[in-house]
């Protein structure tokens, strides 16, 4: 079920340089090709405030697309594993002796006891579970069980645990809750987050939040560029201009960039880092995944609703190397306070939260967009694609 690995390695830095389409972004930028005259279009609020319609979503998109659940660096060694519930599946994320990543169901096919407690990364060359220690490889595979003798005939290789299919590719982790997924374009973003290097990155914090607020409203608010210089007015926006924004999609997944055009005549675009210091890329992924490169750290956040109105955001912070002084610490620790607690818990996941109750009186019928806003009508006519092919 596992596809080929991609581990998060310790080589010698190199010189990242952009896929063709970021590329393509970054060069559209620079010669100001990414003007939108889509005039005024809405979104109904109903897909925000139905439970039914929830459900419906539930069904069509998390119940069985592909979607991601950790970056690699939350296992970055051999002989790792961290159970991890909040997609409303008992799931045991591992990797093995060899280095592959599997997710399992979490639960011991002897008597389905949960086999691994908490939520923190475990070191461990094998599972026990802690009512009858039946034991398991990181592998799935049964290895011993107490007075094998009184199970005559158990063949130990039915008795696997249950494997989800999955897939490692640019650093990030997906699985899939159906047998017959597809992780072809999961692979196809991997190109790009191997360009920002994320294969290497180190996991410096994580955490969980719990946002009373439709999934859809914060993914909202990392498709557009209007709010950055109102809503960030005192953490980002001043880094920030209006208009300077360009976008395409990678099947259903959103590709998008904004910019400091004045800045862009002078660098080597195909140079990722200085790339990254003056264009700010943006991935919106289907269902629920949001990965913000910022110009030396990468935040991932992976969305995990589980009703209309409330919605659990993991964060997860990558930076280039673990930090070796408390100068280093320090600096990464300003960095996190600022975009984790400041800008994303603090206004992002507040604006959705304080969204879901303007909407929730039902004041509003429908969403007004205006051009600056149009990667959020994109992205909900992909949500409603997907719900008509998985009705």
């Amino acid at each position: 079920m596992n596809e080929t690995p991609i581990i998060p390695s310790k080589s010698v830095p190199h010189i990242l340089r952009p896929t063709d389409g970021q590329l393509a972004l970054a060069e559209a930028m620079a010669r100001e090709e990414t003007r939108n005259d889509a005039g005024i279009t809405h979104v109904p609020a109903s897909v925000y405030t139905d439970p039914d319609h929830w459900l419906r979503e539930k069904a069509a998109l998390f119940d069985r697309l592909p979607q991601v659940i950790a970056p690699s660096a939350l296992l970055p060694d051999a002989g790792m594993a961290v159970p991890h519930d909040d997609t409303g599946r008992p799931l045991l994320i591992t990797r093995d002796a060899e280095g592959k990543v599997h997710v399992f169901l979490n639960v011991c096919r002897h008597r389905g006891t949960r086999l691994v407690e908490g939520e923190d990364v475990q070191c461990a060359k094998r599972l026990v579970c802690p009512y009858h220690a039946w034991t398991y490889k990181l592998d799935g595979k049964l290895l011993a069980l107490p007075r094998p003798e009184t199970f005559p005939g158990l063949d130990k290789s039915d008795n696997s645990l249950i494997e989800l299919p999955s897939c490692e590719a640019g650093g990030l982790i997906w699985f899939a809750p159906v047998e017959d997924a597809d992780f072809t374009l999961a692979r196809a973003l991997g190109e790009d987050f191997t360009a920002f290097g994320m294969d290497d990155l180190f996991l410096y914090r994580r955490k969980t939040h719990q946002v009373n607020g439709n999934w859809k409203l914060i993914m909202d608010a990392f498709l557009e560029s209007y709010h950055v210089t109102r809503l960030h007015a005192k953490t980002i926006g001043p880094f920030f201009k209006d208009g300077i924004t360009a976008g395409d999609m990678i099947g259903p997944h959103a590709r998008s960039a904004v910019g400091r055009l004045e800045e862009l005549a002078d660098v080597d675009l195909t140079d990722m880092a200085a790339m990254r210091r003056v264009i700010t890329f943006a991935y919106q992924l289907l269902p629920a995944t949001i990965i913000i490169p910022s110009p030396d750290y990468v935040n991932v956040m992976v969305l995990m609703p589980d009703a209309h109105d409330h919605t659990v955001v993991e964060d997860f912070m990558l930076i280039p190397e673990e930090p070796k002084t408390d100068k280093a610490r320090d600096h990464w620790d300003r960095s996190w306070n600022l975009l984790d607690g400041g800008v994303f818990a603090s206004e992002d996941f507040r604006a959705a939260e304080l969204g879901q109750q303007g909407l929730s009186t039902g004041v509003v019928p429908q969403l007004t967009l205006g051009n600056l806003e149009t990667g959020i009508l994109r992205f909900h006519e992909t949500v409603q694609q997907a719900l008509n092919v998985n009705p």
